[in-house]
């Protein structure tokens, strides 16, 4: 029963934020089911037994437990900073600068129930243990995360908005033949229900049929591999990430692309119980590899920080599959790189919201002075770039470096040079550009707002508000703790969930 109320209490929220109507209601509504949620999540890591298995259903297993936690934390902080966020917004009508037209948001109503149903969405995924309710559960992450990229209307946010529609329902398409693939590899006479749930499938694992199973992996992982944002199939992703509101990209970033990592890692797990961890690892090497180079050549040159952003999200998600990848310790460094990836971009996107309202472009050429103009989220914006690539004391750093210690011990030094090469250009890339934005003297006649709205004089000071930043910097202090100190509980986490994946 508190697997399902871990489902129900953001929904039930959304459901609420729908029939209200005073907007300071509704936002507080926001932040108390994310408060809520965070406090059950808590619970369940302190003590699991209160959660026990639904059924053969759902269930909440080392994997499912350590994704809900980063989802739940995450969305805490972005629900702050979207109330602050939706304050600013709340009846205003912008004029694109470029084009000239006018354009205003959907109802904040809207937004505020699609956010919280998002929030439910992600969690059933975590607590999904059957492949067919796993796959309605990450397409149900599809539709309800949709309109909240598409909050301005405007026709860029729309066209992204169909290409992330469009991609995205392509890769689940391709997702559930996979299933249907699973299922065939599944040996005659032990169907059911219950045939496709994950316990069932380890456990008869060296009974399914093993080119059956080699097939649905690869369809599994090109599925949902779209969803997850891994070269070449994450065109969706960096259009997406730019047109939304900071506080979505932050969402999508860190939480979202876990989602579909997670069903990656669970068919995985279950190639690795039949013997087929090979086969499956091997074509990840591939995939990771592909989405850093890829990611690497699109940073170079980009005019646009939110997409640079997003292209940041593609390097990384390659390094967790090439960390998967490669197995052994690199399994847990994948891991421990899920969880600081998370909580570096989460920071950069919301504080990329912050430089957004207060010059009114994503053009990086004509944002300079931020340590000026927005000191707080100035040094923040500096200290979340050199997190993101890697820098130490960070944590970034400790899972980067234990995903190379395992390349090098298996002596793949194709595999350590092309990684270090392409973390290197990754590094040069956007130092170039975000510590640029960073530094010089403030420019006039800049605009305000998440997208366009015009102000007088942009030397005028921009007030910092304490959601804006305090936010970003809580998440920045987590990733910072994790590079110098990994604590008991979560290490044992980690180990709990790589072990899983090994099968």
């Amino acid at each position: 029963m508190m697997i399902v109320i871990l489902v129900a209490e953001p929904a039930l929220a959304a459901l609420i934020a729908i029939l209200i109507r005073p907007h300071p209601l509704r936002r507080a509504v926001l932040v108390a089911a994310a408060v809520v949620h965070t406090a059950l999540v808590a619970w369940l890591w302190i003590d699991p037994a209160r959660f026990p298995p639904l059924g053969n259903w759902l269930a909440l297993d080392s994997l499912g437990v350590l994704f809900l936690g980063i989802t739940s934390l995450l969305f805490l902080f972005v629900s702050l900073s979207a109330a602050s966020f939706l304050r600013r917004e709340n009846g205003v009508t912008q004029s694109d600068p470029d084009e000239g037209f006018l354009f205003d948001n959907i109802p904040e109503a809207v937004f505020t129930a699609c956010l919280l149903g998002f929030l439910s969405m992600m969690t059933l995924v975590t607590v999904s243990q059957h492949f067919g309710l796993l796959w309605v559960a990450i397409e149900a992450t599809t539709l309800v995360s949709a309109p909240l990229i598409h909050f301005h209307r405007h026709h860029r946010s729309l066209e992204a908005t169909w290409k992330y529609l469009l991609i995205c329902s392509v890769g689940i398409a391709v997702a559930l033949l996979g299933t249907y693939f699973l299922a065939a590899a599944v040996p005659a006479g032990s169907g059911g229900v219950d045939s496709l749930t994950f316990a069932v499938l380890k456990g008869r694992a060296a009974l399914l049929d093993p080119r059956w199973l080699k097939a649905s992996f690869l369809l599994l992982l090109a599925g949902y591999g779209t969803k997850m944002g891994l070269a070449p199939l994450h065109t969706w992703l960096p259009d997406a990430h730019s047109e939304a509101p900071s506080v979505v990209s932050a969402l999508l970033s860190g939480a979202l692309l876990n989602c579909a990592f997670l069903a990656i890692l669970r068919i995985l797990s279950i190639c690795s119980s039949a013997g087929l961890g090979d086969f499956g690892r091997q074509t990840l090497v591939a995939f990771g590899l592909c989405s850093m180079a890829v990611a690497a050549g699109l940073i170079i040159g980009q005019q646009d920080y939110k997409r640079m952003l997003a292209y940041s999200s593609v390097e990384h998600m390659g390094i967790l599959a090439l960390g998967v990848g490669l197995g052994g310790i690199a399994d847990w460094g994948a891991l421990l790189h899920a969880v600081n990836h998370s909580l570096s971009k989460a920071a950069l996107f919301l504080l990329a919201g912050n430089i957004l309202a207060a010059y009114g472009t994503k053009r990086y050429t004509q944002v300079t002075g931020v340590l000026r103009r927005l000191p707080i989220t100035g040094a923040l914006w500096v200290a979340a770039l050199f997190a993101i690539v890697g820098s130490p004391p960070f944590g970034l750093f400790t899972s980067e470096l234990t995903i190379l210690r395992a390349a090098v011990e298996a002596r793949r030094w194709i595999i350590v040079a092309a990684y270090s090469l392409m973390l290197s250009v990754v590094f040069a890339g956007m130092i170039v550009v975000l510590v640029r934005m960073a530094q010089g003297t403030v420019r006039a006649g800049a605009a305000t707002g998440d997208s366009v709205r015009v102000l007088p004089d942009e030397t005028q000071p921009f007030r910092e508000r304490l959601w804006d930043v305090a936010a970003p910097l809580c998440l920045l202090c987590m990733t910072l703790l994790l590079g110098l100190y990994i604590p008991p509980f979560l290490n044992q986490a980690l180990q709990r969930a790589a072990l899983l994946i090994g099968g």
